[in-house]
């Protein structure tokens, strides 16, 4: 028996739309959050996106430690978009250490 999948924001599969949330880092997860109104699995990963990579993107600019870091926290960003596009496509509600629970805090706030 086959299960129809949801269609949200743009008329987009719920996995495709959850992972495209992670494509352009927090560039997407805004477009995501502000125009996604009832999925709550979209949501979560696009205010996962916007806070997660929003963090990276200040914390590269903090004068010397920042640039210092720069190189590293590019790294561990890839790394975590790669996963966070995948298990997002895949249908998982993968939670980053911290991001996650901060952003199904945000979103309940939000509602």
């Amino acid at each position: 028996m086959a299960t129809k999948e949801k269609v949200v924001a743009f008329g987009l599969p719920q996995n495709t739309a959850a992972a495209l949330a992670y494509v352009l880092g927090w560039l997407t997860g805004l477009v995501f959050v502000l125009v996604e109104k009832e999925n709550r699995y979209v949501r979560f990963h696009a205010m996962q996106s916007l806070m997660f990579f929003a963090a990276l993107t200040v914390a590269s600019f903090i004068p010397v430690i920042g640039w210092l870091l720069s190189p590293l926290l590019m790294i561990v960003g890839f790394i975590a978009w790669l996963m966070c596009i995948y298990k997002a496509y895949n249908g998982e509600e993968f939670e980053l250490p911290l991001f996650g629970k901060l952003a199904k805090k945000q979103l309940a706030k939000m509602k």
